[in-house]
């Protein structure tokens, strides 16, 4: 009965912060550029701080790396992204494997047992294949990857190496609107698309190759 109120609150917990990033926290990726912008010389390190907490509140991911396109450009905008992201990620691990010690150290059964067996022998080439899709919820996959005992090296570095080209393609299309060239405009919606379509392609294939079973 102890454990159920446990859970109950956590979930009651999770829909409050929800509820708050989508009401409260509900920013335009242009308000939020101003804003971040509004910081002088320190812009670039609220930036990554706000990106690293971000996890924490539930904000999308997806605005904030357009923000950042918009601020500091594609090139720069890419490289903070990275460094927030990259950290944010990691906190959202060092969480879930705190808080969901039970679930980690519970017996997992069925296809869960084989899917978690999978990912804790291959977590590397797991997280970089979900990584390199940056439509997929970045905060689950950290999640996930915690409660299914991927080591913290190997999810470190597919997360640091996998988030490249979807924040790159984020931070291109942010900040083509700076420039108010069309032709840019369609070139960073281009590059998003293939960099969206192409990891889905590849993460499917290999998904297929893999049995469920050991």
């Amino acid at each position: 009965m102890l454990q159920i109120g446990k859970w109950l609150l956590v979930a009651a917990a999770v829909g409050l912060v929800i509820w708050l990033s989508r009401s409260v926290f509900d920013i335009d990726a242009n308000d939020l550029r101003s804003w971040i912008l509004s910081f002088g010389p320190w812009s670039p390190v609220i930036y990554i701080l706000i990106y690293t907490v971000r996890p924490l509140i539930f904000f999308p991911a997806s605005v904030l790396s357009i923000a950042g396109g918009l601020a500091f450009g594609a090139w720069l905008g890419t490289l903070y992204t990275i460094i927030g992201a990259t950290l944010g990620a990691l906190l959202s691990f060092y969480v879930a494997k705190t808080l969901g010690k039970s679930l980690v150290r519970k017996k997992w059964t069925g296809n869960a047992a084989k899917i978690q067996s999978q990912m804790e022998q291959n977590g590397f080439l797991y997280v970089l294949l979900f990584r390199l899709i940056p439509v997929i919820n970045f905060d689950l996959i950290s999640y996930t990857a915690a409660l299914a005992k991927v080591r913290f090296s190997s999810f470190a570095l597919a997360t640091l190496i996998g988030i490249i080209p979807g924040t790159f393609a984020y931070n291109f299309l942010g900040s083509s609107f700076v420039s108010g060239n069309p032709q840019i405009i369609v070139l960073a919606v281009v590059i998003f698309v293939i960099l969206t379509v192409v990891p889905i392609v590849i993460r499917n294939r290999w998904m297929k190759k893999q049995p469920l079973d050991n």
